[in-house]
């Protein structure tokens, strides 16, 4: 592909070696060269290739240009001039990371035009609502791609995710497998920090989605406020044509601010396009979820397997997008009934006698939320096993150890993720915070054990929530990543 296809819409200026505007009549030769490959790491580097030098958080791609030079790249996207060797072109942008995503978009020939896009972003339900969606419009005969903080994934390909929304490069090559395998629509999870990073610069989302706002991903390498982190969310909203909005949630105005799409609303306040009332909880032996009745654009009674009310949120706003692909509503319940999510509000069969389930709560606002939702079923004993990662916010550990202190009536205390700390400091931490209340606790470092004494003691109407871990399916100790799924680990102690 020639170097003007790929600069199309780019705002530019084109620099030689060392780092001189190239003449009027140099310009046009050097727009026809020849691109074999667009690489973001200098490992990849080959003969013809145009080499991203981006300017991130802990390395600057612009020190590795005279490696990609010597390895034959025939053109850099830079920010700033450089004075190099060889025969090279500088493509000079403002923001590399915003031109590597149109960039990228256009070597892998615009992918996301030839796909419906639906994009969500929020603090939480983004992970849930895909996969409803994406149970929905497979019910509908619809083939969907999903991209998202578990993986990424359409026909038999699961691709482990690293971030909840790729890298730009790496996204636009994925549409492009999904458009050339046939896809047909993708739901995609959409985070503050791809928003903020371009990630997604040059999308323009058929359908975009929020689900809720609440304070998170403030601090070092993420957002520097809440109103940052707010504006951030926002943008997704002069990319799309049409919004599907919780009206319910007190930020809905600002985080429209400045939008250019059509918008409705969903939720359970009278003034939502999309209302849904008459919440009633469903509690059966082993598992949890909630029924409810809508009405407005779509009209209908559903039940979900996950409980409370943030599970009607996460309903209501897949109904929402689904009503645009024409899906019926016999089609739309039985995906609701049947959809899951690893990780989120997972209820595992243990036993008939009292539920458990694994759910992703790592930070004390998602933990109350779910704790409190629990309480509504009027548990025996509400039980909570979790821990904290090491090296993250100490704040987290008090936060979270008074939070399960004041909502459980046992929690357990056990390891998550210690990397380079000593699970017992951690562990202390948290103790810290829940000494704070009156909630008992027990202390077990050992993660497999402290399951094993969950189930074992568990009692009958007990509702016992292993928290923290949700999807992830290792232990990350001292910069080695061990294979451990809770899933398995449970399966190991009921066989025994």
């Amino acid at each position: 592909m020639k170097l003007k296809d790929l600069t199309e819409g780019l705002e530019f200026r084109l620099l030689d070696a060392g780092g001189s505007p190239v003449s009027p009549q140099r310009e046009e030769e050097a727009l026809m060269t020849e691109i074999s490959d667009v690489v973001n790491d200098s490992r990849k580097a080959c003969p013809g290739c145009l080499f991203f030098c981006i300017a991130g958080a802990k390395s600057d791609g612009h020190r590795f240009a005279p490696d990609v030079v010597s390895k034959g790249a025939a053109a850099l996207l830079v920010e700033r001039p450089l004075s190099l060797e060889g025969d090279v072109i500088q493509v000079l942008v403002p923001d590399t990371r915003h031109g590597m995503a149109l960039v990228s978009s256009a070597f892998y020939g615009h992918p996301s035009r030839r796909l419906t896009m639906i994009g969500i972003t929020g603090t939480k339900g983004k992970t849930t609502t895909t996969y409803l969606v994406r149970s929905i419009l497979q019910k509908a005969g619809i083939d969907v791609g999903l991209i998202g903080t578990i993986e990424h994934t359409w026909h038999d390909v699961h691709v482990h995710a690293n971030n909840t929304t790729p890298e730009s490069l790496e996204l636009q090559k994925i549409l492009k497998d999904m458009a050339d395998d046939g896809v047909q629509a993708v739901v995609m999870e959409v985070s503050s920090q791809a928003l903020k990073l371009d990630r997604c610069a040059g999308i323009v989302y058929d359908i975009g989605v929020f689900t809720n706002l609440s304070p998170d991903h403030i601090g070092p390498d993420e957002h520097a406020s809440f109103e940052e982190y707010l504006e951030c969310k926002s943008r997704l909203f002069r990319q799309c044509r049409k919004a599907v909005m919780n009206g319910d949630d007190p930020h809905l105005e600002e985080v429209l601010k400045g939008h250019t799409c059509a918008v409705e609303t969903y939720g359970l306040g009278s003034g939502n396009d999309l209302r849904a009332n008459d919440l009633q909880l469903v509690r059966k032996p082993g598992e949890l979820g909630i029924s409810f009745d809508t009405e407005g654009t779509v009209c209908l009674h559903a039940e979900v397997p996950a409980p409370g009310r943030f599970s009607v949120y996460n309903a209501l706003a897949a109904i929402a997008i689904c009503r645009h692909f024409g899906v019926s509503e016999e089609k739309i319940k039985t995906a609701l009934l049947s959809a899951h999510t690893k990780g989120r509000i997972e209820l595992v069969k243990v036993s008939d006698d009292f539920t458990l389930m694994i759910d992703y709560a790592h930070n004390a606002v998602a933990l109350e939320s779910l704790l409190t939702t629990l309480r509504e079923y009027q548990p025996h004993r509400l039980v909570t096993l979790f821990g904290c990662g090491g090296n993250r916010s100490r704040s987290r550990r008090f936060e979270m150890g008074e939070v399960s202190g004041r909502l459980s009536d046992l929690t357990i205390i056990t390891s998550d993720n210690p990397r380079f700390e000593e699970p017992m400091d951690i562990i202390a931490d948290i103790e810290t915070g829940i000494r704070k209340t009156d909630g008992k606790y027990v202390k077990i470092p050992d993660r497999k054990d402290a399951i094993r004494y969950v189930i074992e003691n568990g009692e009958p109407g007990d509702i016992i929530v292993l928290a923290g871990k949700g999807h992830e399916d290792y232990q990350e100790i001292k910069g080695v990543k061990y294979p451990m799924d809770e899933r398995d680990i449970i399966a190991g102690i009921l066989a025994q």
